[in-house]
């Protein structure tokens, strides 16, 4: 589920204004809903949660709202919308980078509540634990849709009504991306992570894709464990819905097609999928299915938009790789028993070896070959046997072309490249999780001195009041945030030289800069060392399958 900083709006048609409150505060199976019971069949409250009232007692919020309801004759019928549930949810990192905490969460939504729901009955709940084991801070704001109180008329207002009692709240496409802006900008005045939630979704996954996600990974789950029980092997175990198959697959064929002939063919060859061009967008049939799954419903990145500029990027990667062509030295293959080595065709190549620019790289569609021995499937099901021989021998001969290709005349070269490109993975995962180290420290630096100066003051007045008992009493937050921050300045700056805010700042920019460029040098020899690992893998059962075969020859007797 994505979870950063972001605004969700559910309608409710339920009368019952206690069902709502007694989700927020009691504990509840996320998988079917129910209520967690203890052993005397009582609920069981929510382990860390913040409540608060906005123009309403927040434990009376139910009654409340049905006295309201019932003055001004609304919310009487079964079709009509009672509450409106709005979801602020913040990103897991703003917790460490921000300083988020619950408290400081449930102040931004009473900030954010009375702001843009003048008038109304609102009961605000802020949950820490995350929803299922994410671990973000998240707050729940449940208003009542009729307006208790007149308010003055404000400029998001778009009726002269939405500003007077007994009228119901209005949503709109307009009003939405109004709040949708004003969270944007109250994450950037906290320096809270913040994506524009007023752009299409890079990916989409919906509420209903989420909830399908659940529940057939709950299936499988159980299906798994019979099936392991019985001694056999699950051939999978993580579920895929028809539109993260697609995904999969678009993400897979996009990275090696060059226009969009070779994107459509690869969808349907390998995946079954047929793409479909129609008024300027892409639309993709799951071979399961028959209706189409619009590029809308999958996100941004598989429009025809994003995936045309990436063909030609790929044409243009392929192009420069050309310029590059290297001399090509026919060899004669050979495989020795004994040594267990090769000989493929050598390819000199101009390309250096030392870093990541001189390596030309292009991730291929190699998959491991199949072990029949050990596949239980494949043992059971002759068809299925039948089709994976077909396929160990398409990736084996993909396997010789690969290496061909790429200059291994021996599998002591294979291994050696092999080692090489996992010597250069480790340094930059090694390098990428030193600076992820020192953009925590600097975050944590920042944090606490914004800290220690908004909460100086209050430290100073308590030293100049005359009842310093009855001023630590009233201002006991502020004065444990100003202890914790001196603490931890004093550790982490012992000489006193403590830099300014400015400075840790640019510093912080430089560092994310870094992690940037680090992130894509990780993950380009993560997916070079993937392949080679493929590759050494696929030669060891070709040359296994050599050896047996030619051992089988020499001990068969000779009956002339």
């Amino acid at each position: 589920m994505i979870i950063i900083a972001i605004l969700k709006h559910i309608v409710s048609k339920n009368a019952d204004y206690s069902a709502t409150m007694k989700y927020l505060l009691f504990e509840h199976n996320e998988k079917n809903m129910k209520p967690v019971l203890d052993e005397k069949g009582r609920m069981i409250l929510r382990k860390e949660f913040l409540v608060d009232g906005v123009n309403c007692e927040p434990y009376a919020f139910d009654k409340e709202c049905e006295i309201v309801n019932a003055k001004f004759h609304k919310n009487q019928n079964f079709n009509e919308i009672k509450s409106h549930h709005y979801i602020i949810s913040f990103d897991p990192k703003d917790t460490e980078d921000a300083g988020l905490t619950g408290e400081k969460a449930q102040a931004l939504a009473l900030e954010y509540v009375k702001r843009n729901f003048p008038g109304h009955q609102a009961f605000v709940c802020t949950h820490l634990d995350g929803h299922n084991g994410s671990g973000n801070i998240h707050t729940h704001i449940v208003i009542n849709s009729v307006r208790k109180f007149d308010v003055p008329q404000q400029d998001f207002m778009e009726r002269s009504c939405d500003s007077r009692a007994g009228y119901k709240h209005h949503v709109t496409k307009d009003y939405f991306n109004y709040l949708l802006r004003d969270l944007m900008d109250m994450c950037i005045r906290e320096n809270l992570h913040q994506v524009d939630l007023l752009q299409p979704a890079e990916k989409k996954i919906t509420d209903l894709e989420y909830k399908a996600r659940r529940s057939g990974q709950d299936r499988l789950d159980q299906l798994n464990e019979q099936i392991v029980k019985d001694g056999l092997k699950p051939r999978t175990t993580v579920f895929q819905t028809q539109k993260d198959y697609i995904r999969a697959a678009i993400e897979d064929i996009f990275s090696t097609a060059r226009n969009l002939s070779d994107f459509q063919n690869g969808l349907l060859e390998k995946y079954h999928i047929t793409l479909i061009d129609k008024r300027g967008r892409f639309s993709y049939l799951h071979p399961d299915r028959n209706k189409n799954i619009s590029e809308r419903a999958l996100g941004t990145l598989y429009g025809k938009e994003h995936l045309l500029t990436l063909f030609k990027t790929n044409m243009e990667h392929k192009r420069s790789q050309t310029q590059v062509s290297p001399e090509i030295t026919p060899k004669a293959n050979s495989v020795n028993k004994h040594s267990r080595s090769y000989d493929f065709t050598t390819v000199q190549t101009t390309l250096a070896d030392n870093a990541m620019p001189n390596i030309l790289f292009i991730k291929s569609d190699l998959r491991l070959v199949i072990n029949l021995q050990t596949c239980v499937k494949a043992q059971q099901n002759k068809a299925y046997a039948r089709k994976v021989k077909i396929s160990n021998l398409q990736e084996m001969a993909k396997t010789i072309a690969y290496v061909q290709e790429h200059s291994y005349d021996t599998q002591e070269n294979l291994m050696t490249a092999y080692a090489d490109i996992s010597a250069k993975y480790n340094d930059a995962r090694k390098t990428l999780r030193n600076t992820e180290d020192h953009l925590k420290s600097v975050n944590e630096a920042i944090h606490f001195i914004g800290q220690y100066h908004a909460n100086k003051g209050s430290y100073a007045e308590m030293q100049k009041s005359r009842d310093k008992k009855k001023y630590q009493l009233e201002h006991s937050a502020e004065l444990q945030l100003y202890d914790s921050a001196v603490q931890y300045l004093n550790s982490k700056y012992p000489d006193r030289k403590i830099p300014s805010i400015k400075s840790l700042k640019e510093e912080k920019e430089k560092l994310l800069t870094q992690k940037l460029a680090q992130t894509d040098t990780y993950n380009y020899f993560k997916e070079y060392r993937q392949e080679l690992r493929t590759v050494t893998r696929n030669v060891d059962a070709i040359l296994g399958s050599a050896v047996t075969r030619e051992a089988t020859k020499e001990k068969t007797p000779d009956i002339s």
